[in-house]
């Protein structure tokens, strides 16, 4: 089975290649392996929206084969769901993950905040070969931890404790995240209906 992922991002890559482990014979490409390929900008109102754009514009270059677009971020209770839709790029277009990370602190540092409540939310769009559209959404809920911690992940998994935990995602590491996240239930959808097309 060959099938092209809709990112740039290193971090999901990895998870997405952990997560779709079990199909044999997968071979994962990525849109960095096309030299003329140019992402749209992700200007949707909605992680469908997003995800949408990332998979129809890796589908027009690469079609007849699986074709997955995926986008996903944090909503904070507390600051009325941001950074949602703008995770990735929160402080600013070219932010690394720690600037991001950063100014969510700072933003919940503004004013007094007694609600850390958080969820992270993953919506992926598929096409199969044939080009029917498959759409599956994910989400983690948990709270927000008032520094840092953890070696293991990306993005805002240093600053995320989930719900029964008392570690953030950068500390429990990958062995969790590929069970309990977002992006693992997503994925997991998927597989429970590619299973039925085998």
């Amino acid at each position: 089975m060959e099938l092209w992922i809709a990112t740039g991002n290193k971090g999901k890559l990895t998870e997405f290649k952990l997560l779709l482990n079990e199909i044999a014979d997968l071979q994962v490409h990525h849109q960095g392996e096309i030299p003329s390929f140019t992402p749209r900008p992700e200007d949707g109102k909605t992680f469908l929206d997003n995800a949408r754009i990332k998979a129809k514009t890796l589908r027009a270059v690469k079609n007849n084969v699986w074709v997955l677009g995926e986008d996903a971020g944090l909503e904070v209770e507390g600051l009325n769901g941001l950074p949602g839709i703008h995770s990735a790029r929160y402080a600013g277009p070219k932010a690394s993950d720690s600037e991001n990370v950063a100014k969510l602190l700072k933003m919940m540092t503004l004013k007094p905040m007694n609600n850390r409540n958080a969820k992270f939310v993953a919506t992926t769009v598929v096409y199969t070969p044939t080009g029917e559209e498959w759409v599956f959404t994910g989400e983690m809920k948990g709270k927000i931890a008032t520094k840092p911690s953890g070696l293991h992940g990306f993005g805002y998994d240093p600053v995320f404790i989930p719900d029964g935990q008392t570690q953030t995602l950068a500390e429990l590491g990958d062995g969790f995240k590929t069970q309990f996240s977002h992006r693992a239930q997503a994925i997991k959808a998927f597989l429970d209906k590619w299973r039925t097309t085998q």
